[in-house]
């Protein structure tokens, strides 16, 4: 599952980029249209400000219920996109661990017999290593920030995300790696 929403924010970011560079705007207007777009997402959603390293922790404290759970899912994803596209400074390995914390919870959510933990953990691995193709030293960093003492199960999912990424470069390093 984890795979399958790093394809979907790959192709959320292409969509974005290709509309944010359609027309040749200044970075002014672009920042400001992703800004407002931004806005409103916090506005509706706050747990998807910011990096989502706090946020974590408020989904995890929280008793979401599951609609609201897939809209934070989305507009994570999406503001995520809009926030790399649009000229504003951020990243995007902390905020794929939001994502899939709450993919992982989601998951929790539909089958309460799976293990959480491990649920949060192997989306968080998978997602990330979909999108950066760094399935390596998103194991060793997931294993290291979270704690969670079984380092395979980070592993296979990170190898998972990794061998049913898109081949589409994400990063712009690893574009002029295959260009090459």
């Amino acid at each position: 599952m984890g795979t399958i929403f790093g394809w979907g924010s790959n192709f959320c970011v292409k969509f974005f980029k290709s509309i944010f560079e359609k027309r040749p705007l200044p970075i002014y207007v672009k920042t400001l249209i992703g800004g407002i777009l931004l806005g409103v997402i916090a506005f509706y959603f706050p747990l998807t400000r910011y990096f989502g390293h706090h946020g974590i922790n408020g989904l995890l404290a929280g008793t979401l219920s599951l609609s609201l759970l897939f809209a934070i899912l989305a507009f994570k994803i999406l503001a995520i996109s809009i926030t790399v596209t649009s000229g504003w400074r951020g990243g995007f390995i902390i905020p794929l661990f939001f994502v899939g914390a709450t993919l992982g919870l989601i998951l929790q959510h539909l089958f309460p017999a799976i293990n959480l933990t491990l649920a949060i953990v192997s989306c968080m691995a998978a997602i990330n290593a979909c999108v950066t193709r760094t399935p390596m030293s998103t194991t060793i960093l997931l294993a290291t920030l979270t704690g969670f003492g079984h380092f395979i199960p980070i592993l296979f999912a990170s190898l998972t995300g990794y061998f049913l990424a898109p081949r589409i470069p994400f990063i712009s390093s690893q574009m002029e790696k295959e260009q090459k």
